[in-house]
């Protein structure tokens, strides 16, 4: 009886230092989308997006509770529709993308907060500087498609553009600036299960 007693003790410790099992999701770009308004003039938004990036997202539950996140985004894709405008956010006065041609993202906590809403913070790295960041995320659900296991989120946040040395600070005659310090950000991003 002693004997049955300790083989299941060691089997409870085995299964408990057992890694849990790692489930790995793939940022499918054609159907997500990584995109930032500001205000212009005090008055009207400006909005642009980025259209080359990819990442991935690595759970070991049942849902994305504590998932890890690392993504990169080519910052010579941005596009606000205006090819002048473009021009410039590539040069120093804001990215400076022959120096700095990534933006990169590492989630540090992934917390659910209810049935389908988690709260992503990380660490966003823009020209070098490396500062925290907080989102909110709402889950869309799975669904099976082709033999593919594919989910969807929604994010939102906002930024300083200061913060990251994107430093063009023209004013107005009322003294406001031209573009405003805070950017939003809302990224929507179907993922494929590997």
């Amino acid at each position: 009886m002693k004997k049955l007693w300790l083989i299941g003790i060691l089997w409870c410790i085995v299964v408990i230092q057992l890694p849990a099992q790692q489930t790995i999701w793939t940022i499918v770009p054609d159907h997500s989308s990584i995109q930032f308004s500001v205000t212009h003039l005090v008055v009207s938004t400006v909005t642009g997006k980025f259209n080359i990036f990819k990442g991935t997202i690595k759970t070991t539950g049942a849902d994305f509770s504590n998932a890890r996140i690392s993504a990169q985004i080519d910052v010579n894709s941005i596009d606000t529709e205006n090819m002048t405008r473009d021009k410039h956010l590539r040069e120093d006065d804001f990215f400076n993308v022959k120096t700095y041609p990534y933006i990169s993202f590492t989630s540090t906590d992934f917390k659910k907060t209810s049935d389908n809403q988690y709260t992503i913070v990380g660490d966003l790295t823009i020209r070098d500087v490396t500062m925290p960041i907080e989102l909110e995320a709402v889950y869309g659900g799975e669904v099976l498609v082709e033999d593919k296991i594919v989910s969807g989120f929604k994010a939102k946040g906002s930024l300083n553009r200061f913060d990251y040395r994107l430093k063009w600070d023209d004013v107005l005659d009322s003294g406001s600036l031209v573009v405003s310090e805070e950017v939003d950000i809302v990224l929507n991003l179907q993922l494929v299960k590997n």
